[in-house]
């Protein structure tokens, strides 16, 4: 059963759109817009795709809700989950839709690595991305109290979406289990063959565990509640509009002095002012991962974010290693 589409982020989609075509953007910002808005589609249509091959999965299904795209606030973080089902014994599945029509490279550590004709860079986790959910999530689910019959805490299942024209390079299951690294239109086989692993200890267990549809709809529809929308017209402080500087005032026109009836009063001295102290010249920012120089923009970027960036420099093509 499906309890929440995901939201509707055309306001965002203009948004980008006609900032694009602003003509007080600089260059640098022009740039960044551009980036964003193709990331911000791909995503979308990524998200879509997933959505569609879970719903058509689980659409006869009386033992599901689905709910995608939520976001929580919980203890002051932010959690950005794109796909969540629950069942009826408390078993969750956290999805985590990535867009990635490249070659996917997983090394025996579980580092993941992106390979286009263009090049090649680290990313981010999903898995760990999607574990860090989890532990957010767990904190809620108490706090709602979203509870079994026989256990307190729910059994949650990681699956990491791929475009489906991505391919996959994959170290060996006995070094590093890739086997719920999936492309979004296998998702019906990698569930099937969840299901036929799951053993009868667990079955019986899951049994024991059992709640009714009601109650199901009931938990999803608390999880429903606690969507915090993110905001569609937010922007980073470098893309905030330049303050346009103000037109130097007209020269005061000449007129003759006349004799004054009265004795004019003695101009007022004005003071001096203070020498500037002289300032190193500034050293130039560069990215702290490939050395590239970085404009000032980036360079504040990076700043306003230092605990993001452990207060480091970093380019835009790295900053996604955070």
């Amino acid at each position: 059963m499906l309890l929440k589409s995901a939201d509707d982020k055309s306001k965002r989609l203009n948004f980008l759109e006609n900032l694009l075509r602003s003509p007080t953007i600089d260059t640098f910002q022009k740039n960044w817009l551009h980036d964003e808005l193709m990331r911000f589609k791909k995503g979308i249509q990524g998200e879509k795709d997933s959505a569609f091959y879970i719903e058509n999965h689980f659409k006869s299904s009386e033992n599901h809700v689905i709910l995608h795209d939520l976001r929580f606030v919980i203890d002051g973080e932010v959690t950005q989950i794109d796909h969540l089902i629950i069942n009826k014994v408390l078993g969750i599945y956290l999805l985590e839709t990535k867009n990635y029509a490249c070659n996917l490279i997983i090394n025996d550590r579980g580092e993941f690595t992106a390979e286009y004709e263009s090049g090649r860079f680290g990313i981010p986790s999903p898995i760990e991305q999607s574990l860090r959910h989890e532990r957010a999530l767990c904190k809620l689910l108490e706090r709602l109290d979203i509870v079994g019959r026989t256990q307190k805490q729910p059994d949650f299942h990681h699956v990491v979406m791929l475009d489906p024209k991505a391919t996959i390079q994959r170290p060996a299951a006995k070094v590093f289990d890739t086997s719920n690294v999936i492309k979004s239109d296998q998702f019906t086989t990698w569930h099937k063959n969840f299901v036929e692993k799951i053993g009868i200890g667990t079955l019986f267990k899951s049994a024991l565990n059992m709640r009714s549809m009601d109650t199901l709809k009931e938990w999803g529809e608390k999880l429903k509640r606690q969507h915090r929308p993110a905001d569609l017209l937010a922007l980073p402080d470098f893309m905030q509009p330049r303050q346009a500087a103000k037109p130097a005032a007209p020269a005061p026109a000449f007129v003759a002095p006349t004799a004054p009836s009265h004795p004019a009063p003695p101009p007022v001295q004005a003071k001096a002012p203070a020498p500037a102290s002289a300032a190193a010249p500034a050293k130039e920012p560069v990215c702290a991962h490939c050395a590239v120089k970085l404009s000032l923009g980036v360079a504040q970027y990076c700043q306003d974010n230092a605990k993001r960036f452990n207060g480091k420099l970093y380019c835009m093509g790295h900053q996604n290693l955070f």
